[in-house]
């Protein structure tokens, strides 16, 4: 009886997945049909979802009409300095799981209280420090602020505190630097929290909208996310280009979550176990 029940519960878990599977899934399924269709397809009614004129067109007109390709290389710029800072936070992170030094306690409280902060409130200052040191319309300072982040740093110190000190021990005794110990022997096995910090960093700063369109006063200057929005109030009734450039902002994020998918779950775990 107990394992009959088990089975139905099993089946009607399946059922309830495959039909939430499929309800998030149709309306990504209905943006990449529309972005190859034409403008009058995409407005046939009844609606088709696979379509009958396949066209490129709604793409080509992204990228040479408008300006999406630069919008996409600053994207890119953006998403790759903020790796940089990806490495700034796993250093962080180490040195409080793993060095002593005079503040240490206070620091770290501080660093922590800072994830109480709204970035809202801590917005306007930033944007006045950036103009002053004449970074505002620039990458750098649409990527400077995000370098480093709190949460980044409380879970790289979580992840760090697991490493046995005798490893690192072994290393110095063998003649080992502080920085060759780091990306030597602890770097090869952070490979999880590095994954699951890198997923996040990268669609943080590949979505990042409010503070690009802040900083940046110039299009050359623009993000994908702000071209996006941007291009809602150009082409508000071209639905075919409106799905192609929604389709080149969430593609490259659903093909980096398949492929890490595996280091992401197991860094939550780790990390949740730690």
């Amino acid at each position: 009886m107990s394992s009959t029940r088990s089975r139905l519960l099993r089946v009607g878990v399946a059922i309830v997945l495959i039909v939430g599977a499929v309800l998030v899934s149709v309306p990504f399924l209905w943006m990449l049909a529309g972005s190859v269709k034409p403008e009058s397809e995409v407005l046939d009614i009844p609606p088709t979802l696979w379509p009958k004129d396949f066209t490129w067109d709604n793409y080509v007109q992204l990228f040479e009409s408008l300006d999406f390709g630069i919008y996409l290389g600053n994207t890119l710029m953006v998403v790759a300095l903020s790796m940089v800072g990806l490495l700034l936070r796993a250093m962080a992170g180490y040195g409080f799981a793993k060095y002593d030094f005079p503040g240490k306690g206070p620091i770290y409280v501080v660093v922590l209280a800072t994830m109480m902060i709204p970035d809202q409130v801590t917005m306007i200052p930033t944007y006045l420090i950036l103009n002053q040191l004449g970074l505002t319309n620039t990458i750098t300072g649409i990527v400077l602020p995000g370098l480093v982040s709190a949460f980044s740093v409380f879970l790289f110190r979580q992840f760090f505190t697991t490493v046995p000190n005798e490893l690192l021990e072994a290393a110095r005794l063998d003649g080992a630097g502080e920085v060759r110990i780091f990306l030597r022997v602890v770097a090869p096995l952070s490979g999880p929290i590095l994954a699951i910090q890198g997923v996040l960093t990268f669609i943080a700063s590949w979505n990042s909208f409010l503070w690009p369109l802040i900083v940046a006063t110039d299009q050359d200057r623009y993000t994908l996310s702000v071209g996006l929005a941007l291009l809602e109030g150009q082409y508000a009734s071209n639905y075919g280009v409106l799905m192609a450039g929604a389709a080149v902002m969430v593609l490259p994020i659903l093909v980096v979550f398949v492929f890490c998918q595996r280091w992401v779950v197991r860094g939550f775990m780790m990390s949740g176990l730690k």
